[in-house]
Formats: C-alpha cells, structure tokens, sequence
C-alpha cells in the first residue's frame, strides 16, 4: 500500500541567511526523499517539503539539531498544505517583501578547510587572500540589505567564472550558495600602494612585498573585514615607538597578532577559556596574562602586565602572519580614538601620514567594524567592546516593545540599539561620540541598522545628559522621545543580558553619568527593576574640580579626596607632588566650587594619583588600570584591608571612603610599597562595596544584586564583590556578553523603554 504524501510549510527564524542553511535543508531534503523548495525571504528562511509524515518530522527536528556551525534557530513553525504531487527538491529565489525581519550573520574568521586550501600548491585558491566558504568569511560588513544574497552585498560588483559558478550551484560542494565565493580568476585583489596612491605592487607580489616591509620596520595600513589596521613587527621596539609617535597613542595598548595558539602561549598564559576564545570563529582580541619573556616590544603594552592578542581571522591575516614568522602589532587604522578607517579614499587621507605602505583591496567595506575585545577569567569569558564577530547578533528582550524603537546610548564607547517585538540588535562599537568620524560612524548605524532589521523607530530612548551628541541627535528626529537615567540603564543592561524583570539591588559604578538631581553620578546603589528605580545609597560626593578637566588629569581628584579625608594640608601635599596649579584647584574644593560627583571611577583616579602612578592619563581608564595592575603584583591573601564607614543620610546608605582614602595617604607618607597601598585600597573598596550591597539588600526585600558600569571592568573589584555577596548566599548578576562599560547603554535604555512605553 503507498504511503500517504503530506505537505507541510516550515517558517525558520534566527540567524539562518548567509550560514550555508538552504543548501543545508537540499542536502537533508535529498536524504529525506523529500520534494518541495527551500528560500529566503525578508524574515528567515521558508521552506515546502511534500513527503512521508515521518519524512516530514525528522526534516522538522533535524532543522533544530544539525543545523549548520554559524547557524543560530531560534523558531521553526509548522504549517499543513495540501499535497501537489511535485518531484523533486530546489533551492529558489530569495523574495524580498515585507519589512526584514532576520538577524543578518556575524562575520566569521577563516575556517580549517579554506586554510587548507590556502597553503595547498595544488589548490586553485593557493595563497588567494580571499577564500571562503559557507561556513566562514565576511557577512555583517559587506551586507547592503536583506534577504543576504550576492546582489545585496559589495561582492555584487564580482561576476563569478565558471568554475565558482560550478561550486555555487553544487548541492554537494561546501561553497554551495556561498554569496563571498570567488577565485584568482574573478574575485577581489590586493594591491600595495605607497602613500601617494602610486601602485607598488599587487597580488601575490603584493603580499610578499607587505611582509618584506614589515621584516624591515616599517608600518603597513592593512585593509581587513571592517576595516583598516596599521600593522608592525611587535617585536620591533622602536617601529612601535614610532607607530606610537605617528598615531599620537602616547600609552594605550596595543593588540597583537599571533599566527595560532602555539604563538600566543609563547607571549601569555592561555588558560582554557581564553583558549576556547581565541580559537572560536568569533576571533577577537583575548587579554591574558603576559610572560616575562614575551618576545615582544615593551612599548607594545607599556606598564600593563597583559597583552592583548588573537589569531588571524582573515585569509590575509593567515599570508602575512606565515610569511613574517613572528608576532604582529595590528592596531586600529585611525588617529588616537577616531573610528577605523574603512574606505579605501579615507585610509590613504587619514592613514598616509602614519604609514608607509597601505595594502588594500578591491571588495569595499559597507559598515566599518573594531576587532572585539574580551576579558576570560576564572568564572567565564566577558566581553567588553562588542564588535566584530558578534554585532549584529540580536538578544531576546525580556519584556516585548509594544513599539519600534531605537536606543542613541551615551557618549563615550558609543553603540546603538534597534528592537521590534522581543528582538534587540545592538551596533558594533562606535568610539567615542566627542571625535566628529565617530559622530557619522553613530549616524551611519543608525540608519543601516534601521534599514537591515526593519526598524523604523517611533521612540527614540536617549541618556540624560542634555550636552550628549546621542542625547541632541534623538530630540532632532522629530520623533516621541524617552529620557533614560544613565545607571538605570547600566543595571537595566545586566537585567536583559540575563532575561530578568523582577527587583534587584543594582551596583552601577562608572566614571560619570547625569543623576535625576542634576548632580554627576558614579557610585550608586539602586533598587530596579525595568520599570524604575530608587536610589538607595551612593559613594560620598565630593567636588569635581575643573569639571571634565579632573577627567583627563587624576591629580584633580587626588586634591579634593585628599581634602576630604585629611584637609587642605593633606591636600596642598597631594597637589605640590603632582602639579603647579594646585593651589588654585585646592581653592576649589575648599570654596564647593563647581559640580559634585559620586563617582567610583574619579575615586580610583584619585588613588592611582595619591600614590604617584598618574597624575594624568593618555587614554580613558589608564589611571584607574595601572592602579589595578600594581594592587595585582601583591599575592592574594597577602594583606589586610583599609576601612571605610557607611553613613545612614536620611534613609539613604552613603559609603564614606574617608577612611580609606585617609590610610592611603599615611601609608604613602610612610613609605609604605605602593603595590601593597593599592592592594589594601582594593579590598578596602571590596570590603565596603559588598557590606554596602549586603545591608541595602536586606534593607529593601531584595535577593539578588546586579552589578554594571565601566569600574567592574576591574577583576579585582568585580571577582571580590561577587565572591563576597555569594558568600552570604545572595544572587549575582554580571555581564558577560553586554558589556558592563558605556558600550552596553543602549541595550539597557532600549529595555527599559519597552518595559515602560
């Protein structure tokens, strides 16, 4: 007796365009006996399959299990059709209507096969800088719109020959529907050219012309997935000084380039999570600790005690890194904090004057897209600048917008977010909105974002701040607009990244953001949830003299701390050893004169310049970080703690690190090793930090703490506080794939603008 025939039509959702999935579902079809077509449309992938009702079901479940490695579903709907006899089983055309509804995939580094096939001789692809397959290769940063096929990426402009023509329409070949395939023959090509635009050399000559000037010392801008990076010998201490002299990047880190993971053991302590992060498709910059012998420039990280690496993610990547046989820098290709140069005409105006050759090619960047850096620690990977390999990548919001809406962030290590329904996409890191490139690279995603996941906003969520680029770029759109109180946004973020929507005591310590009362926040306590806050506690305010200046120049702080904790002779001490101007900034702090801040990341500031670390800083952080790495020199366990109070104000918790501050001075005063001054500092700070969370928590009913903002980026204050809080048995929340800096805002505002509108 035949069996009866059943049709059914499957809906699937998630990550499913440009991942290999439809010639995934021909092949599983084909095995299946199944008929019927397999296409994309503007929200995911729809396929007909006619056959056996058992056929139908495994088809159904295997969509879930085997999906292809950069395949992420989230849905599959099943709806019954009437049979139609069809035979056989095609792949079909994408159709375009209806609002785009789908994640478009992250970009992927260069898998093992297409590596293979690079070093091969025999290969047609041997030493073709632009191999790729279905399973790796460029996405996110060449995709123009969706449905993802060739016509709506920048390989448009690439008409494939007849042998990748054969490969593309080969059900069996892994380049099958491969949008970025392409040969010697007809894809992109490199070329070399000098800083006047004059051709030096192009292909293959090109490339070992590139790593015969980098043996030499010299700096090469490198076109990449996202953009451009300057590149040099990392073992070569003075072309780094002098990339670091052309770049005006006077401390800042550099990232390094290493050929695998054999290399990067041979310059850190790879543990095996920072080990599953280097080696994932997502490659991104890993800090690891670094080796004594590290046989790399001191300049390359000066004073930090890790280093910044990751292994090749593009084919090139792969050529240069062979031929060199050592260690690259591979920074990013812009002047110190502008965004990465991502056009060809933009590198040879703003790269010219720091290089001596640029390498470039043929295949345009659409959207320009940072490497990606994460932190892997004992308790799991954390990213902090989310890029490429992982913007696009949308979250799940915990609670639906009832509305489109776009979410501008903050000022500093800008991203934006869009979100419809329970999807939210969160941009690449953007930089800092103070740099004009940086202010169109924000514009620039938030159109594309807009255009490539459907969003047409209509609210708009913003920071506080009334002086914020973000903050005047939302009220000119003409659009309903949603203020956002920067650190409820900061634990909002953490509540989203963990699908939470109940209360929590919320510890949000950063740098700076506008408070509800006018006042510049940094260190507070907040019970929230989605909905709103309260603000329960916060760290002692004092005066932020000079304003934005005490920013860029630590000993500000170290005055008016001082001042607070042992008066103006304290004070007067503290500014003689840092600066001439100090009397007038002690005037001051003793007359209240400016704004006040709570702020945990000028408290750290203050420290690092009480104990003569640095008195002003080159990049965001640097004082608060070179601290952290002279209180890590001391053994754990090895030292005692300074004190602090907690004050009552009313019903409202005030951490006083007076104390604290008062100890660091008499020690430093002393003689006391700065290593053990910024040691005792940091678990003072851990100390009252969690005593202070622990009480407000039980205070208010609440049974679980989120941590956020920019200061938890330090491990010993982060690791210590949520040790301690669990050691009295309360819930912690953390980041780990949000960051806890500014760059996860946008999520956190767009979260609690569909929880509240």
């Amino acid at each position: 007796m035949p069996t009866a025939l059943m049709r059914v039509r499957l809906r699937v959702t998630g990550t499913v365009q440009g991942v290999g999935f439809r010639p995934f579902v021909y092949r599983l079809a084909a095995d299946l006996g199944l008929a019927g077509t397999v296409g994309n449309d503007s929200a995911g992938v729809v396929i007909e399959a006619e056959g056996p009702a058992a056929a139908l079901v495994e088809l159904e479940q295997q969509l879930r299990d085997q999906a292809p490695p950069l395949a992420r579903v989230e849905s599959v709907t099943a709806l019954p059709l009437p049979p139609t006899g069809e035979h056989g089983f095609a792949i079909v055309d994408s159709v375009g209507t209806g609002a785009p509804d789908v994640p478009v995939s992250v970009d992927s580094a260069t898998c093992e096969d297409c590596v293979t096939e690079l070093f091969d001789p025999n290969d047609r692809r041997f030493r073709y800088p632009f191999v790729n397959c279905t399973n790796c290769g460029p996405r996110y940063t060449i995709v123009r719109s969706v449905p993802y096929d060739r016509p709506a990426t920048t390989m448009a402009a690439f008409t494939m020959c007849a042998a990748c023509q054969r490969e593309y329409d080969d059900p069996a070949d892994r380049r099958f529907h491969a949008q970025p395939n392409a040969c010697p023959t007809c894809g992109p090509r490199v070329r070399l050219l000098a800083t006047d635009g004059s051709m030096h050399a192009e292909g293959d000559d090109a490339v070992r012309a590139t790593v015969a000037a980098l043996s030499d010392g010299r700096i090469v801008a490198v076109k990449g997935l996202g953009g451009y990076h300057l590149a040099v010998d990392a073992g070569d201490e003075s072309a780094v000084a002098e990339l670091r002299r052309r770049k005006a990047r006077d401390d800042k880190p550099f990232a390094v380039m290493v050929g695998d993971l054999a290399g990067a053991r041979h310059l850190c302590d790879v543990d095996d999570d920072a080990e599953r992060a280097l080696l994932s498709p997502r490659r991104p910059i890993a800090l690891a600790p670094r080796r004594a012998d590290a046989p790399v420039a001191a300049t390359v990280a000066p004073g930090l005690p890790e280093l910044g690496v990751m292994l090749p993610y593009t084919p090139l990547h792969h050529l240069l890194l062979d031929g060199l046989g050592r260690p690259l820098v591979m920074t990013s290709g812009n002047l110190s904090d502008e965004p990465i140069a991502h056009t060809d005409g933009d590198a040879l105006d703003r790269l010219a004057p720091v290089a001596d050759l640029i390498l470039l090619h043929d295949r345009a960047i659409h959207i320009r897209c940072d490497d990606s850096v994460v932190r892997p620690s004992p308790d799991g990977v954390r990213v902090l600048r989310r890029s490429r390999g992982y913007a696009p990548e949308p979250l799940r919001l915990p609670i639906a917008t009832r509305r489109p809406l776009l979410a501008v962030g903050a000022e500093l290590k800008s991203t934006v977010t869009v979100a419809k329904g329970d999807m939210v996409v969160a941009s690449h890191h953007l930089g800092d909105l103070e740099h004009f490139a940086a202010y169109e690279a924000f514009r620039q995603a938030v159109g594309h974002l807009g255009d490539v996941f459907g969003v047409d906003p209509e609210l708009v969520v913003h920071d506080l701040h009334p002086e914020y680029l973000s903050t005047k770029f939302a009220l000119d759109l003409g659009v309903p607009t949603l203020g956002v109180q920067h650190h409820h946004a900061h634990i909002a973020a953490c509540l989203a990244e963990h699908g939470e929507t109940g209360r929590v005591l919320g510890v949000a310590f950063d740098g700076l953001g506008m408070g509800d009362d006018g006042t510049l926040w940094g260190g507070e306590f907040l019970v929230a949830d989605l909905t709103g806050y309260q603000r329960v506690g916060h760290l002692l305010p004092v005066v932020l003299p000079g304003g934005t200046m005490a920013i860029r120049e630590p000993w500000r702080m170290a005055v008016a701390w001082a001042e607070r904790a042992g008066g103006a002779d304290a004070a007067a001490r503290a500014g003689a050893a840092a600066d001439d101007r100090w009397p007038a900034v002690l005037d001051l702090v003793t007359r209240q004169h400016g704004m006040s801040t709570s702020s945990a990341g000028r408290l750290f500031d203050a420290v690092a310049s009480l104990l003569g670390i640095r008195h002003r800083v080159t990049y965001e952080g640097q004082a608060a970080i070179e601290l952290e790495a002279l209180a890590g020199q001391v053994p754990r366990g090895a030292g005692g703690a300074y004190d602090y109070e907690l004050l009552d104000d009313h019903g409202v918790l005030v951490l006083d690190p007076r104390p604290l501050v008062g100890d660091v001075i008499v020690d430093c005063e002393r003689g006391v090793a700065p290593a053990a001054v910024a040691d005792r500092f940091h678990r003072g700070m851990v100390a009252a930090t969690g005593a202070a969370a622990a009480r407000l928590a039980a205070r208010h009913g609440c049974d679980c703490v989120a941590l956020s903002g920019g200061v938890f980026q330090n491990e010993l204050l982060r690791r210590g506080v949520a040790g301690a809080l669990h050691e009295q048995g309360i819930r912690v929340l953390q980041h780990s794939t949000v960051p806890t800096n500014d760059g996860g805002i946008s999520v956190g505002q767009a979260a609690i603008a569909a929880a509240t509108s």
